[in-house]
């Protein structure tokens, strides 16, 4: 049977980090942008629609709106997208709705993703220098309260006006905070030069602007005006301004490139039985300069090859430490990790014995999520709250949920992603770590404990995924060494 992987939430990372870029959230890093800001006729509502390609096939539209308020400006974009992920077509759509004093400082924002199987929304409200997040719906919204010492822009008025500020082969570093994880993350922003480009029929002037967010590189072209006309990015994403009949028009099914398959790395070497073998010696390449976490723990790093032991354990590991101040960092809820919700709390006292030890728990805990959560391929944010109760996912459901569901029972949980092996490929995927007196692997995808060696870590943590994204296309894997 084929495993569901990672690809799918790396779509909508890539996607929502374009999104970011130019409806998110970003504050200014260096220097000061308010007399610019004061300045209302630099600014004028906007309307723009454009097709949404991956390589050469239509998987979507967006329509972006930017108009003033009483209260200062707001901006509204809405996508929608057909993706192929292992032969099951799904429709994704997005929308989001940022406002924004008359010096662009946030006021509040909301964002929503549905798909066929799952929906997420997340809120936000500044207040002075707190920003106040609620993710979920209803009577499942949970609130987070996040400081905020450095004034809240909007990232299309920054972008709009670092561009129109920059001279060519400048750049300026800004940083970005994503409401859903509450991270900040530096962006670079450099003016690469003029082009004319066709846009609907016509000959276009245009500014090209490459962005950068950590190993994540996107180009965008922009008129005089600062009018988005076209955006690239991974994955083979184009975004290319039309008009809105074309953007209306027919959406590609079946026939555009399995994400899957994209991602994937081939192997060398054949590995029969990944779960028998000990040890797994790659050489890895591509790498440079990304943020990847490739030593530590079972992972050692030398000289550009990676060494994976898999762990021993047994059921008195627990004895080996006691939790100290790191590790019960790791029982606390985030988020998409909602530990301390009842339903979570409920489900996980009924799956395991308070007289159990900690790895009798955590047998328990893989064994449950593995037989009672059904593998499907899902493009939506992860969240814990919302797997429980649909009963579906991929890797990224199972991880967070199990994560979840440790956390309730008392065992500190991580979740970790990078690549897996499978019928001779390596899959990009996600799973856990989980602290029962050591730090041990997990896959309740395929019911490991510990995860078989073919698992090899780039990341750590649900926010961290967003690294991996720019590592597609560039890994190259050499299997040196597979023993029993």
């Amino acid at each position: 049977m084929r495993l569901n992987h990672l690809p799918g939430v790396l779509f909508i990372l890539v996607f929502l980090s374009l999104l970011f870029l130019r409806l998110g959230i970003l504050d200014e890093r260096k220097g000061n942008q308010r007399e610019s800001l004061s300045a209302a006729n630099a600014w004028s509502d906007r309307e723009n629609w454009m097709n949404i390609f991956q390589q050469d096939q239509k998987i979507g539209h967006a329509h972006r709106q930017f108009f003033e308020t009483p209260d200062g400006y707001r901006i509204l974009e809405s996508v929608v997208m057909r993706i192929n992920m292992m032969g099951m077509v799904q429709d994704i759509s997005l929308r989001t709705e940022g406002n924004f004093d008359y010096d662009f400082l946030l006021s509040s924002f909301y964002f929503e993703l549905q798909s066929n199987l799952f929906g997420f929304t997340a809120r936000g409200i500044r207040k002075d220098k707190t920003l106040t997040l609620f993710t979920g719906k209803g009577g499942s919204e949970q609130r987070f309260d996040y400081p905020f010492e450095k004034e809240t822009y909007l990232s299309l008025g920054m972008l709009d006006l670092v561009y129109r500020n920059l001279k060519m082969g400048e750049s300026r570093t800004i940083d970005i905070f994503d409401p859903a994880t509450a991270a900040k993350r530096p962006v670079r922003i450099e003016m690469v030069g003029e082009e004319t480009i066709p846009i609907m029929g016509r000959q276009e002037k245009s500014r090209k602007i490459l962005i950068q967010l950590m190993s994540l590189s996107q180009y965008v072209w922009i008129d005089e005006d600062g009018t988005v006309l076209k955006e690239e990015g991974p994955l083979g994403i184009r975004l290319v301004r039309v008009s809105k009949d074309d953007a209306l028009g027919r959406i590609a099914g079946l026939q555009s490139r399995d994400l899957v398959e994209v991602a994937s790395i081939p192997s060398n070497r054949v590995l029969g039985s990944p779960g028998e073998l000990s040890l797994l010696r790659v050489r890895l390449d591509g790498i440079e300069g990304g943020e990847v976490l490739l030593q530590g723990g079972r992972q050692s790093l030398k000289d550009g090859v990676l060494t994976v032991r898999k762990e021993t354990i047994s059921g008195h590991s627990s004895m080996r430490k006691e939790a100290g101040p790191e590790e019960k960092g790791y029982l606390l809820p985030s988020p998409l990790i909602q530990s301390d919700h009842a339903e979570i709390r409920a489900k996980a006292m009924e799956i395991v014995s308070a007289n159990d030890s900690p790895f009798e728990k955590a047998k328990k805990l893989v064994a449950w999520v593995t037989k009672s959560i059904e593998k499907r391929p899902v493009l939506s944010v992860p969240d814990a709250l919302e797997t429980l109760r649909a009963r579906m996912g991929d890797c990224n459901e199972h991880a967070v949920l199990l994560a979840a569901l440790a956390r309730a029972s008392g065992i500190p949980a991580q979740v970790e992603a990078g690549l897996v092996y499978q019928e001779g490929r390596f899959y990009y995927h996600a799973w856990n770590l989980l602290f029962l007196g050591t730090w041990v692997t997990a896959d309740a995808v395929m019911g490991q404990m510990p995860a078989d060696v073919s698992h090899i870590r780039f990341v750590r943590s649900t926010e961290n995924q967003i690294d991996l994204v720019g590592l597609i296309g560039k890994v190259r894997l050499e299997v040196l060494e597979a023993s029993p």
